[in-house]
């Protein structure tokens, strides 16, 4: 899995485990719906930090809870 597939996985768990749409995270982080909806959709594999970290405001957890998760274990080599 590459970095953008698990940000996109560890974003859908969450609103899973909150029980909330895509559409109200991006209402309770302040990121666009688009911007939320391209992590999602696959068509932005480079988000950045500064954008993870307003979803993260969004649902009350740090950073580092964010990448504390199983999906990051195994990530592919970005450098090849």
């Amino acid at each position: 899995m590459n970095i953008g597939n698990a940000v996109k996985e560890r974003i859908l768990e969450l609103c899973a485990e909150r029980n909330i749409t895509i559409n109200k995270l991006s209402t309770i982080s302040g990121v666009t719906q688009s911007t939320v909806n391209n992590i999602i959709s696959g068509r932005n594999n480079s988000t950045t930090i500064a954008t993870i970290k307003k979803l993260c405001d969004g649902l009350e957890i740090s950073i580092t809870e964010f990448f504390t998760s199983k999906v990051f274990e195994n990530l592919e080599q970005e450098v090849k």
